[in-house]
Formats: structure tokens, C-alpha cells, sequence
């Protein structure tokens, strides 16, 4: 139950982050990001299942290394995930914010037109 639980957390996550790269948010902050999540839905369903207890009870040895872990699969799979995306272009999120680099309140949208939509 355990493995099963594992590797399909881990491979919908992989889903996840290849959509967070095709709509623009890459590189390092995003896999930061992208790694918070991990961990997060990792404990959400090991303690919601029983087959696991709460962070803090751990070993700090066996806490080290679970983080780790979840640190090198969430910058691996985001390294594969942004490369992929990369191959496309910018995705719509990086469109838009190259429209005013300066963060400016007062910039819409992209048209539907510049999206990956219909």
C-alpha cells in the first residue's frame, strides 16, 4: 500500500509540475515551490492514511534525509519538467509579465490569441 501510495503521489505531482512549466512558472523559485508541495501532499497523506506519524516525532537522521529526498526529486523533476517546457517557448505566464517587466496594476491579461487555448 505504502509503494502504491508512493508512486502515484509522486507521479501525479510530476504531472503537476510540467503544468506549472508549460504555463511559465520555471526555474529555481518554482522548484522551491514545486518542493514545499511534495512535502506538503506527502505528509497530508501519510498521516491522513495512518502509515505515517507527524515530522516532528521523527529521528532527526531519518527527518535529514526524508527531506533530502523530497529536495532532490522536486529540483530533478523540475529541471526535467522546465526543460521540456522550455522547448515550447515562453508559456503564457512568462508572456505576460514580459509585457511590463515592472509589475505594473494596470496591465490586462493577454489577449486569447497569445494563449494556449483554443
Amino acid at each position: 500500500m505504502n509503494w502504491t501510495m508512493y508512486f502515484g503521489q509522486v507521479a501525479l505531482l510530476g504531472v503537476f509540475r510540467s503544468m506549472m512549466a508549460q504555463a511559465g512558472p520555471r526555474g529555481p523559485v518554482a522548484s522551491a515551490t514545486f518542493t514545499v508541495v511534495r512535502l506538503t501532499n506527502d505528509q497530508i497523506l501519510e498521516n491522513a492514511t495512518g502509515i505515517g506519524t507527524p515530522p516532528a516525532s521523527w529521528p532527526r537522521s531519518e527527518l535529514v534525509v526524508d527531506l533530502l529526498h523530497k529536495a532532490v526529486y522536486g529540483f530533478t523533476t523540475a529541471a526535467v519538467a522546465d526543460a521540456l517546457a522550455a522547448r515550447n517557448g515562453p508559456g503564457p505566464g512568462q508572456r505576460h509579465a514580459a509585457v511590463h517587466a515592472d509589475h505594473r496594476s494596470d496591465v490586462g491579461p493577454l489577449p486569447h490569441k497569445d494563449t494556449y487555448g483554443r
